[in-house]
């Protein structure tokens, strides 16, 4: 009994040395844990130095003026660097090479418990038993090694359903959900949710961990190359494998790759969002975190894939330079000199001495290539001779707008509308053809085009027919090359390898006049 409750205790001892609860069990723990949600949101963007160090600051100074007193001392700079060494906060280059802080999985789990004891917390209830109950009855179809047993579960559960089927087919009441089942069940999903960020997290920092690890093992050259990275193989293999996090990177990374997967998902969301029972139940806060699930689970696979890369091209960088340019190149230039060396010790004795300049000498150029000053170059325009106003013809200001180039303003509105809803349209030609005919003249397919190509939007070889609308009321059909739009939940990063087009937007979008 005494080594059972000294082995506990030293478990329990060891968990609270983790970063999560010295966080949590600190005086400024709801301060720290204030600034870290106001900061960095629910997605654990990165922010650069500068602006989360003037972020602490204000912060600080806010809650001071409200009376507060437990505060973190110091600058912005300092208390983030306390921060750091509190394992809360981490400091990374972005892909611009710029300096961004990051919460750590163990701030972010810090996160996630606070915001569910801060939620109200569902008690005993049919959904949750019902939701224990179906969880272990499919699990056990899945997991039972008894094939009898596996089809005996598939047959009752394929019976069970084609009951139910039947009795709505045969007009049966449709039992609608009691407003306790339906918190009870947001719940659950908003709990599920919100602990995705930190489990991306925790990949994300052992592929960091493996490359800071590569790089000291590069440096100190105890090991043959070739073994570092076999070491780093196996180990990457490992943490995708035999770790929970990296079975739950795969599992997601396999969904996300399933088109159809992710329209259901958006669609699943979208009718439980709109279900008459959500207005009351669900704060803007939560709905706003379930309409986003999707870019979440994409944003945190793309921090991991970014760290991943960021380690093989370590692993590049150390093959493609290290070996070939300068083991070679130093190996080269060490025989060349030893093969110098021998032939001088044939012709000289013992005690011959010769000066060796450490720098090379300075290359001398005679000449220069020089551009002379033309005058040509500087000689203005003829001056633009100012018409007659009277001879003008008028016309008025609608026939101006009808007759004028497009509607920008209008149509960005028009694209961040269809950008931000869950089910967007396909591409550029059906959004078209949805506009009013005031919004579909030919001129607006060049302002549509436009609005793609600074969205760096890619066109593919295949086209697709505007109808456009003339303001004279006559229609004209245009084959354009197809524009997808993109995904408003994927990454920019990774429209351009979704897409694969092979030229520029501006070189692809010359429409083609046919009648329709």
């Amino acid at each position: 009994m005494v080594i059972e409750i000294a082995g506990e205790l030293a478990r329990v001892k060891s968990a609270f040395a983790q970063p999560t609860l010295t966080l949590l069990h600190q005086r400024q723990a709801p301060v720290v844990i204030t600034i870290f949600r106001t900061a960095f949101g629910r997605n654990n963007n990165p922010i650069p130095t500068a602006r989360l160090h003037a972020q602490v600051e204000e912060h600080l100074a806010q809650m001071r003026l409200a009376g507060e007193q437990d505060v973190p001392t110091g600058t912005g700079r300092e208390v983030c660097q306390r921060w750091m060494r509190g394992q809360w906060l981490v400091r990374s280059l972005d892909e611009a090479g710029h300096e961004v802080y990051a919460l750590t999985s163990h701030a972010q789990q810090a996160l996630e418990l606070v915001k569910n004891l801060a939620r109200d917390r569902a008690t005993l209830s049919e959904h949750r038993v019902a939701t224990i109950l179906g969880t272990v009855r499919r699990f056990n179809s899945e997991a039972n090694p008894d094939r009898t047993t596996r089809v005996t579960i598939l047959n009752e559960e394929i019976a069970r359903l084609r009951v139910e089927r039947d009795r709505l087919v045969d007009g049966g009441d449709l039992e609608g959900a009691t407003e306790d089942y339906m918190l009870e069940g947001f719940t659950e999903l908003l709990s599920l949710i919100s602990a995705l960020p930190s489990d991306f997290a925790r990949v994300e920092e052992r592929f960091a961990t493996i490359r800071t690890e590569i790089l000291a093992a590069f440096r100190a050259e105890d090991r043959p190359a070739g073994e570092v990275i076999d070491d780093y193989l196996s180990r990457a293999d490992a943490l995708m494998t035999a770790t929970h996090e990296g079975r739950a990177f795969e599992g997601a990374f396999a969904l996300l790759r399933d088109d159809a997967l992710v329209t259901q998902l958006r669609e699943d969301l979208t009718d439980l969002l709109e279900h008459p029972l959500s207005d009351r139940l669900l704060s803007d806060a939560d709905r706003a975190e379930l309409r986003g699930t999707v870019r979440l689970v994409r944003d945190g696979l793309d921090r991991v894939l970014a760290q991943r890369s960021r380690v093989t091209a370590t692993l590049k960088e150390y093959i493609v330079s290290h070996d070939a340019a300068r083991d070679r190149e130093l190996e080269q230039t060490l025989r060349q000199v030893e093969a110098e060396l021998m032939t001088w010790m044939a012709t000289t004795g013992p005690r011959a001495a010769h000066d060796v300049p450490l720098l090379p000498a300075r290359t001398g150029i005679d000449h220069l290539r020089e551009r002379f000053y033309d005058p040509a170059d500087d000689v203005l325009p003829d001056r633009i001779s100012t018409p007659d106003p009277d001879l003008a013809p008028p016309v008025s200001l609608a026939d101006l707008v009808a007759q004028g180039g497009p509607k920008l303003a209008t149509l960005r509105e028009r694209l961040d509308a269809v950008m931000a809803s869950l089910l967007p349209v396909a591409s550029l030609g059906a959004l078209f053809d949805g506009l009013e005919p005031s919004l579909r003249r030919p001129v607006e397919i060049f302002g549509l085009l436009h609005l793609a190509a600074d969205r760096d939007w890619r066109a593919e070889e295949s086209v697709e027919p505007f109808e456009a609308v003339r303001p004279d009321g006559s229609r004209r059909t245009f084959a354009v090359p197809r524009t997808p739009l993109p995904d408003p939940d994927l990454p920019e990063t990774h429209q351009q390898t979704h897409q694969q087009t092979q030229q520029q937007t501006q070189q692809q979008t010359q429409p083609t006049e046919t009648r329709a």
